[in-house]
C-alpha cells in the first residue's frame, strides 16, 4: 500500500485532513455510521464513486484506524466494513459540516441522487434526549439512535424494536429542517411532522410542538 499523502504541516487540522481530506472518505464514514456495510451496499449508496476509488479509500481508512473489515459467519459468509471508535468520533464533524452546509443545499438539482437515510444526520442534530426513533419519508424508512454514545447512529428500514417515537413527514418538510428554515418543534406544532409512540421522546416532541403552536416556544 502506498504511503499516506500528507500536508507535512505540524497542525492538528492539517493532520486531520491527512486522514479524512480525500474525496469520499467522510461520506464513507457517514454510511458506516449505520453499522456494518458490505462493499456492494457502500457502492450502491455512494452514487458516483468508482469501484477503484472506493476500494482505495476503504484500504486507507483501515490503515488509518477509521474502519475495519471482517467476515460474517455462515450463512452470511460476506465481508463487511465497520467504523472504529476512532472513526465514530467523526460524527460531530459530519454534523458540523452538515450544519455549515445548510446554506449550500439550495433546491435539489435534477442530477442529485437522494437516499432516505441521508436525512438521518440532519434530523439527529435536531433531536434532544435519548431513544430509538423511526422515521418515514416518501423515499423510504430509516431509524435513529438519538443520544447513543456507541454503536450505530442510524439504520435503514424499520426500527429493530419498539421505537420511543415515530416520525412521519414529507421530503419538503425534511429538506426545510435540514436547511435550517424550520425548527422541529414548529414543524410538529404545524402538523408537518406527525409524532407517534408513547416513549418519553415522543411525549417531549408533542409537548414542544404544542408550545410552538400556541406561541410559547419557537
Amino acid at each position: 500500500m502506498p504511503p499516506r499523502r500528507s500536508y507535512d504541516q505540524y497542525c492538528s487540522a492539517a493532520r486531520a485532513l491527512d486522514a479524512v481530506g480525500d474525496r469520499w472518505t467522510l461520506l464513507i464514514v457517514r454510511e458506516l455510521l449505520a453499522g456494518p456495510r458490505r462493499y456492494t451496499d457502500l457502492h450502491a449508496d455512494l452514487p458516483g464513486v468508482s469501484t477503484d476509488v472506493l476500494a482505495s479509500r476503504l484500504k486507507d481508512m483501515e490503515r488509518d484506524g477509521l474502519a475495519t473489515r471482517r467476515r460474517l459467519p455462515p450463512p452470511g459468509a460476506a465481508y463487511v466494513y465497520e467504523v472504529t471508535p476512532r472513526g465514530r468520533e467523526l460524527l460531530p464533524v459530519l454534523q458540523a459540516l452538515g450544519e455549515w452546509g445548510q446554506a449550500e443545499l439550495g433546491e435539489r438539482r435534477p442530477t442529485d441522487a437522494v437516499r432516505a437515510h441521508w436525512f438521518a444526520l440532519p434530523l439527529l442534530r435536531l433531536l434532544d434526549g435519548e431513544g430509538l426513533v423511526e422515521v418515514r419519508l416518501e423515499e423510504g424508512l430509516f431509524h435513529l439512535y438519538a443520544g447513543a454514545e456507541e454503536g450505530p447512529v442510524y439504520g435503514d428500514g424499520p426500527a429493530p424494536g419498539e421505537p420511543d417515537a415515530r416520525l412521519v413527514l414529507d421530503t419538503a418538510t425534511c429538506t426545510a429542517l435540514g436547511r435550517g428554515e424550520l425548527g422541529l418543534a414548529r414543524a410538529v406544532g404545524e402538523g408537518r411532522v406527525e409524532v407517534g409512540g408513547e416513549g418519553t421522546l415522543a411525549k417531549e416532541l408533542r409537548e414542544e410542538g404544542e408550545k410552538a403552536r400556541t406561541g410559547r416556544a419557537f
